[in-house]
């Protein structure tokens, strides 16, 4: 959508001179004569400083600064985006079809990259969501301006479709528990965390004595960090307690395991008892509690209970939880129902009882480098943060623009603590680096993308339609 209108916006005012372009902007109507601002004209005049209601009493300069944005073609940041896996559309070339005027290197994200995904899990209200995408910055003006969905005039409309998209659905599990299932930001790559809207109608229904579960996506180095560091600087809620869920198999990879591949066997080591990579993998887990403990919350851990975990090695994770003071619970709620979980939400009722003084990683005031060294921190002792040319240059252009004063959104893989995918463990005195930076105003964050994580996955060696098929009467198999 923005997309579409930044082009049309660059092709047009290529082709037309300031006063064409103020004429179709603001058309007379062919019954009075008279020309109009629509309410949207009306926010980018209050902008401009322009205090005029009659279109035809602005000045010519006026006019032309109303009428004209611009764009540089090459500082458009904004991107479109699709809801499927396509490694192909990383890097892509627009306009080829065009007479050049627009034409640049751009890319495609998947959808949940989005800032409009962001943006309606962080709004208050559909106020708030309206003023948001208005904020949304989509490149910038030849003279280093700021050009904002606002400017393209678009934002109302965006909100339009949005309109009922803010409203969380209301669903509920096996055994009739309601649930709200709402935004779906990946925490890799964009904030991890469902919306606002969502936890405080949940914390309305379940009222003064009730609790609410809410999820922070992947580990404590990302999803939680940005549930504190965003999410909760814009809905006021922080987490009284953070239930961190592991596995044996996660545990063991990494506490020395063997790599495991998709579409390959998974190796014997993960499937056989062995205490000892379980005892080395604990250190992994306790930085993850040390990470809840950063910010002020009570950490439980719960164990997903495998066919193949064994007592002794559940024991090895038990004595690793109470070193660190810390409750440990062994769940099996993927095939008892809550019943697997009954010990968990007993222990996790105690942890909420517990006083806590909720903290910040980082001050919004700091510098846009201060803040992101404060993210590496808490992925290790002795990380150094370093940055590409593209990376200093955002840098240098959003501190001008004075959108340096907002929490940072890291994009990083989840596979480890480090922006190395095969660095299992605690990696320590380790480099991270910054390849890009966005400003997502609207979802009022910098988004900074560390190593080599993708914004576009692509299908791995045999996805999951092989297994899927529909029989003669029209019954489809394999979804599951």
């Amino acid at each position: 959508w923005y997309q579409r209108r930044v082009h049309g916006r660059i092709y047009h005012e290529s082709k037309q001179t300031d006063k064409q372009l103020f004429n179709r902007l603001c058309p007379k109507n062919k019954a009075t004569g008279k020309r109009t601002f629509t309410p949207i004209m009306k926010r980018r005049l209050k902008k401009l400083g322009i205090d005029k209601e009659d279109p035809d009493t602005l000045s010519q300069e006026e006019k032309s600064r109303f009428a004209r944005l611009d764009i540089d073609n090459s500082t458009v940041t904004w991107r479109r985006v699709i809801d499927m896996n396509d490694r192909t559309v990383r890097g892509i070339t627009l306009g080829v079809g065009s007479d050049g005027a627009d034409n640049r290197e751009s890319a495609i994200d998947i959808a949940v990259a989005s800032e409009v995904m962001a943006i309606l899990a962080l709004s208050n209200d559909i106020e708030d969501m309206r003023e948001r995408f208005g904020r949304i910055v989509v490149a910038q003006s030849k003279s280093g301006e700021a050009i904002t969905a606002e400017d393209i005039g678009c934002a109302g409309a965006m909100t339009a479709i949005m309109r009922d998209a803010i409203k969380p659905s209301l669903m509920q599990t096996l055994e009739g528990t309601p649930v709200f299932v709402h935004a779906g930001p990946f925490a890799n790559i964009a904030h991890g965390a469902s919306s606002i809207t969502a936890d405080r109608i949940a914390l309305r229904l379940a009222g003064k004595d009730g609790w609410v579960f809410t999820e922070g996506g992947f580990g404590s180095d990302i999803g939680l960090e940005k549930f504190c560091n965003i999410k909760t600087r814009y809905s006021g809620l922080h987490p009284d307690a953070a239930v961190i869920v592991g596995t044996m198999r996660s545990l063991k990879m990494h506490g020395g395991g063997p790599p495991v591949s998709p579409g390959k066997p998974i190796p014997a080591e993960y499937s056989q008892p062995n205490p000892e990579l379980v005892r080395n993998g604990c250190a992994h887990l306790k930085h993850h509690i040390k990470n809840v403990q950063r910010y002020g919350a009570v950490a439980v851990v719960a164990l997903n209970k495998g066919l193949h975990d064994s007592d002794e090695e559940i024991e090895v994770v038990r004595q690793a939880c109470a070193e660190e003071g810390i409750e440990f619970s062994v769940v099996s709620c993927w095939g008892d129902g809550s019943a697997g979980a009954a010990d968990l939400c007993e222990k996790l009722i105690k942890a909420t009882e517990q006083p806590t003084e909720f903290e910040f990683l980082y001050d919004l005031e700091l510098p846009i480098k201060d803040k992101i060294q404060a993210v590496a921190d808490s992925y290790g002792p002795g990380v150094t943060v370093e940055y590409s040319e593209l990376a200093e240059r955002r840098i240098a252009d959003y501190t001008r623009l004075g959108f340096d004063k907002r929490p940072i959104c890291a994009a990083k893989t989840q596979w480890s603590l480090s922006c190395d995918p095969s660095a299992k463990g605690t990696p320590s005195n380790f480099s991270v680096t910054v390849k890009d930076l966005r400003a997502s105003v609207g979802a009022a964050f910098l988004v900074a993308q560390l190593g080599d994580v993708m914004l576009m996955p692509g299908l791995p060696t045999r996805p999951s339609f092989f297994d899927i098929d529909v029989d003669a009467e029209g019954n489809i198999s394999g979804l599951f």
